[in-house]
């Protein structure tokens, strides 16, 4: 009766294993979130910084953020600082508005109980220069120093 107990139990763990294989994009090169902080707020002079490295100059991308809050998240908008760094060294800067909230009062994303998960395409056609590693550096750059409900804040790379 042990060994069909543990049978079933491998059995299961072994199809669950494959279907969260299965579901994996073929066309995501990198996804990684990143913790804000234990206590669940994301100050002004915590950026997160993500390595990501290009191999292939000849495709476009899709560019995506990801990011983790809790219901109450006091913002509409996620006024977020994106700054690539190639392997060059060149710097680029760019503001981009993460909604957050829907225009009927709904918060935006996957939820699960109180966390939510969102997805914001920011670049839906980018070209790389040159390979190698480039770095994003992330930071949020709203009226306050430190906004509370956020959780995680991560970068999202498609081959398109």
């Amino acid at each position: 009766m042990k060994n069909v107990v543990r049978l079933l139990k491998m059995s299961i763990l072994t199809f669950v294993l494959i279907v969260f294989v299965s579901c994996q994009s073929k066309s995501r090169i990198f996804s990684e979130n990143q913790e804000l902080s234990p206590q669940m707020e994301w100050l002004k002079k915590d950026a997160k910084t993500f390595k990501v490295q290009i191999k292939d100059t000849s495709i476009h991308y899709k560019l995506s953020l990801a990011f983790r809050y809790i219901e109450g998240f006091s913002y509409e908008v996620l006024n977020v600082k994106v700054t690539e760094i190639s392997p060059s060294k060149k710097e680029t800067s760019k503001i981009y508005d993460l909604k957050v909230v829907s225009e009927n009062g709904e918060y935006i994303g996957q939820p699960g109980l109180e966390i939510w998960d969102s997805e914001h395409l920011i670049e839906a056609s980018k070209k790389f220069s040159e390979k190698g590693m480039y770095t994003y550096r992330i930071e949020h750059v709203m009226s306050v120093d430190n906004l509370n409900m956020a959780m995680e804040i991560g970068v999202i790379l498609d081959k398109k």
